[in-house]
């Protein structure tokens, strides 16, 4: 499904913004609007709307039982023993990489019945959240007025690596500096990592994804989007510390509740060129190659099941990208939405006008505006191939290069501090099915071609003298790199046999890499210096509206809160809670025909549940994608939900966010226990439950 400072959403949804009176005043939505920092609640809006105040021991007790999932998601810590809770999709992937012909844990599901059964993932991380500290001083100060973009690209990439190892260093902890309200601040995240985690639970897809692409993102759902992990310390269940009750209830309609994940990515801070740029150029283009990749994936899934099996999670990222993007787009097409933000900017631009202090602020506008032409005559040239072989081979052939360098002048992902996490990715034993890299290769080659044209140098080098499917075949074939073994020797001693590897995949990651590299250099630049002119925009917003709002969400973890609250739709009124009951009749209203057919066991065990159990329920705490997994509390700090997902109408909320019928997706925590308890009898499990 569906990621701190909102310049134009607060007028552009109709949000009411008072008191600003001067820099430093406090800006306060009427509506539940924000991905908050854990450093930096909205307390005196939690007070005055809600008669609750968050004290520090509460923030810090959910920060801590808060989980990130490297793939890509969130979580919580649910016991004392190690037991993480997410989603199944969440969890997916790794679902996928233990499967095997023989046992489709992802279709059919998981209980480990012992410590000893739980199963090890391949190449998972998670990351726990111990701190937070702000470093913008220490990174605005290593970029100077006299430096190109590119000068100052490097610079301000080599200071964050230089605070990143030195914390790593002090306190072993993961140290990751983060961009905040498009470059106006800095902060310095510390993590505990988790890398032995244990799958403990998983319930069928049928029943996780219950509707499939159909009900995808809307509402009313049925869906036990869940599954339970552990984590391990020397090969023994973690002893957790902080880790979230269960509640002994469900949720009551008009209740005040609160997520604690990780959103992915927003643009709310976005002036209305860098809009356009997305509305005509990006998202279409996006959505031209996923709809190509879904039919690719598609037809590879009808050879044979194997075929299907192997397709699976990647088909469904596709559908849900596409799904998403539709609805992003859709709401960037909407003549009124793009009136309103028009209007907040000019409406901006005229109050920074009259203040001599800020007149040079309005040279930010100007700068966006000159750099979204920029990326769209960028947006066909690039070179990197997104599949697992190419990326494996590019990632070595980097490694060697900037392992030359020292830590602070290396690309990002290649700095001392992230060493751990890449080498983990890079040698994941996780299997690599030929047949799909070989028919993903053909068609991104072929891609490549339609993009750069046939008579393009480097497409003909990277053919070299074959068609897509030819060369496609030759190159995946070819390759050794789906054998770890074969790839630590090729990074071993600094990537000294690489120099004369004949593998055709590194040879290919070889070829394109100096272009690759100088692409890469360019849009660095570019988000250099758009990143310089959103500093400013923000300085502006926080001399005009006061400095306390949220940043653009950067997957780090935020609060968000709202109402459990239903919502109309179409002249009808949506109930905020669905139950087990209304899981058999939806499956009734559809013939009980896939994807709206309940796994056998929950026909079997029918007369066990209790039908009036709340199911899936709604509230208007504002999400987006990379929430997939938070977990959902009541005031009192205990569990009542798990983020899946959100309602059609939110699919814009990377843009703005509108409590009128925009809901966020939940799986009731009354759900996951009951259907653990009768249905999938995990006894062991649900005693440590909150525990």
């Amino acid at each position: 499904m569906k990621r701190a400072l909102t310049v134009f959403p607060a007028m552009a949804m109709g949000i009411m913004v008072v008191g600003m009176s001067g820099v430093g005043a406090r800006t306060w939505l009427c509506a539940d609007e924000g991905m908050w920092l854990f450093n930096d609640l909205p307390k005196e809006h939690l007070q005055a709307k809600h008669g609750f105040e968050p004290t520090p021991e509460w923030a810090e007790h959910l920060m801590k039982s808060s989980v990130r999932f490297n793939s890509g998601g969130s979580a919580s810590f649910i016991s004392s023993t190690g037991l993480v809770l997410t989603n199944h999709h969440v969890g997916a992937d790794t679902l996928y990489k233990i499967s095997t012909p023989e046992n489709n844990y992802y279709r059919d599901g998981f209980l480990a019945a012992t410590h000893a059964d739980e199963i090890k993932a391949p190449d998972l991380e998670l990351n726990q959240l111990i701190s937070i500290q702000d470093v913008t001083d220490q990174v605005q100060a290593a970029v100077t007025p006299a430096m190109t973009p590119a000068q100052a690209a490097v610079a301000r990439r080599a200071v964050m690596a230089e605070i990143e190892k030195k914390s790593q260093d002090e306190t072993g902890l993961r140290s990751d500096v983060v961009t905040l309200y498009g470059g106006g601040r800095y902060h310095l995240y510390r993590y505990k990592k988790y890398t032995d985690v244990r799958l403990v639970w998983a319930p069928e897809a049928a029943i996780a994804f219950f509707g499939g692409d159909a009900d995808n993102f809307e509402y009313p759902r049925y869906d036990l989007d869940a599954c339970i992990f552990r984590v391990y310390e020397n090969d023994k269940p973690a002893q957790v510390e902080r880790f979230l009750k269960w509640s002994d209830g469900g949720v009551r309609e008009g209740e005040l509740v609160f997520v604690s994940g990780n959103p992915g990515r927003t643009s709310r801070l976005s002036t209305v060129a860098a809009l356009k740029f997305q509305r005509d150029v990006r998202l279409p283009y996006t959505l031209n190659f996923l709809r190509r990749r879904e039919i690719l994936l598609q037809q590879f899934g009808l050879k044979s099941p194997e075929q299907e099996r192997r397709a699976h999670e990647d088909l469904f990222g596709v559908q849900n990208s596409r799904k998403a993007r539709s609805g992003m787009l859709a709401g960037l097409q909407d003549p009124q939405f793009m009136r309103r933000k028009e209007a907040a900017e000019r409406e901006l631009l005229e109050t920074i006008a009259q203040r001599p202090e800020l007149r040079d602020a309005a040279e930010a506008w100007k700068t966006i505006q000159r750099l979204q032409q920029r990326q769209a005559e960028l947006i066909n040239k690039g070179v990197s191939l997104n599949m697992t072989l190419f990326q494996i081979a590019q990632t070595l052939v980097r490694m060697a290069e900037e392992d030359k360098k020292p830590s602070a002048q290396r690309l990002r992902e290649f700095r001392d501090s992230a060493r751990e996490s890449l080498e983990q990715q890079l040698f994941s034993p996780a299997p690599i099915y030929k047949d799909l890299e070989q028919t993903i290769l053909a068609d991104l080659l072929g891609f490549m071609v339609e993009q750069r044209g046939g008579d393009d140098p480097l497409v003909q080098q990277m053919l070299d003298g074959k068609s897509p499917r030819a060369r496609a075949a030759e190159l995946v074939q070819g390759t050794r790199l789906e054998d770890v073994e074969f790839r630590r020797q090729l990074a071993a001693d600094g990537g000294s046999a690489l120099a004369a590897c004949t593998d055709p995949m590194i040879q290919l990651a070889r070829l394109l890499d100096p272009e690759s590299r100088a692409l890469r250099e360019e849009q660095e630049a570019i988000e250099e210096e758009e990143r310089q002119a959103y500093a400013q925009v923000a300085n502006a917003v926080f001399a005009t509206r006061g400095t306390s709002n949220y940043p653009d969400a950067t997957f780090t973890l935020r609060l968000a809160f709202g109402l459990v609250q239903g919502y109309e739709q179409e002249g009808e009124q949506i109930p905020a809670w669905t139950t087990f009951g209304g899981a058999f009749d939806h499956e009734a209203l559809h013939g009980a025909q896939d994807p709206w057919a309940l796994p056998p066991l929950w026909h079997q065990r029918r007369n066990d549940m209790n039908l009036k159990t709340q199911f899936n329920f709604v509230c208007t705490a504002d999400i987006i994608g990379g929430n997939s997994g938070s977990p959902v509390v009541n005031r009192d700090l205990e569990l009542v939900g798990l983020i899946f997902d959100g309602n059609i109408q939110s699919l814009p909320g990377d843009y703005r966010y509108d409590d009128r019928q925009d809901r966020a997706v939940s799986v009731s925590s009354e759900a996951i226990r009951e259907a653990l308890r009768t249905i999938y009898r995990a006894d062991r499990i649900v005693a440590e439950l909150g525990r």
